[in-house]
């Protein structure tokens, strides 16, 4: 077992920047890669970034390209995403997420295992 908890939401205006968090403990030697999600109430959930534990080139996201960095911390278990440039359209519910096997999806986040209880961002114009 996995456990996820986000941290680091919040409300921003416009054009601001928010970092989130999110600590993995338990097995985390099982997962394969991590991402975050987020999804708005009505609207399916998207893939924001993901990147494997291993490291090597993340994914994004096309609305989120050049303003969102994911990155890790493997020895603290830590992901991270900086969001900059923040727009309104960004406000959402994020969610963190780890998957064990190598068959998931980044921008559906299909087969990922573990969820984190999410952290809301409100972006305000």
């Amino acid at each position: 077992q996995v456990q996820l908890e986000e941290s680091g939401g919040g409300s921003v205006q416009a054009g601001g920047s928010l970092r989130l968090s999110c600590a993995a403990s338990g097995h985390t030697y099982s997962i394969y890669c991590m991402g975050w999600f987020r999804q708005v109430p009505g609207k399916e959930r998207e893939g924001v970034a993901c990147i494997k534990s291993s490291g090597g080139s993340p994914y994004y996201a096309r609305s989120v390209m050049g303003r969102f960095t994911i990155s890790q911390d493997n020895a603290k278990n830590t992901l991270f995403l900086q969001m900059n440039s923040l727009k309104p359209e960004d406000t959402a519910m994020y969610y963190c997420a780890a998957v064990t096997s190598r068959t998931y999806s980044c921008s559906s986040g299909t087969n990922f295992d573990y969820w984190g209880q999410g952290t809301q961002v409100t972006v305000s114009s």
